[in-house]
């Protein structure tokens, strides 16, 4: 270890000090620069107007997309799983993506704590519950942020 009043101890850390402020502006403006996140938990029960740039969790498509694979199956069980498998095959990356977000998206509502839906979420911390316009909810947000300091 260097010692405290060398002067290469110093300027690593005026250069260490230097970094660090310069990664706190960089993270103030780019926070600043960004729009609100808009999060819309829902099911498809619970249709939503939507606005552009708002990300939809359907917290019923995991069990729709699975209602998919199962349609139609043969009642001989081995014969199912044959079928079900061939979908899989067939739905290739894509349909692996979309049942990994639908799962996703579920484990995120959870853990933001949401208790009905609908729900408008605005930057993971304010929430209104039961609007179905997401332009009027996000309107809510921004007017209960505005008054408070």
């Amino acid at each position: 270890m260097m010692a405290p009043h060398s002067i290469v101890y110093l300027r690593l850390r005026a250069v260490g000090t230097a970094l660090a402020l310069w990664v706190v502006v960089l993270s103030v403006f780019s926070t600043a620069a960004t729009a609100a996140e808009v999060l819309v938990i829902t099911d498809s029960g619970h249709p939503v107007r939507m606005v552009a740039g708002t990300h939809v969790i359907e917290l019923d498509l995991p069990a729709r997309i699975e209602a998919e694979l199962a349609a139609g199956l043969p009642n001989d069980p081995a014969q199912a799983a044959g079928v079900v498998q061939q979908r899989l095959r067939e739905g290739g990356r894509d349909l692996q993506r979309r049942v990994g977000r639908a799962y996703q998206d579920v484990a995120d509502a959870w853990g933001l704590g949401i208790a009905k839906v609908p729900a408008v979420v605005v930057d993971r911390h304010y929430v209104v519950y039961g609007e179905s316009d997401v332009a009027r909810a996000a309107a809510r947000i921004e007017t209960y942020r505005r008054t408070q300091p």
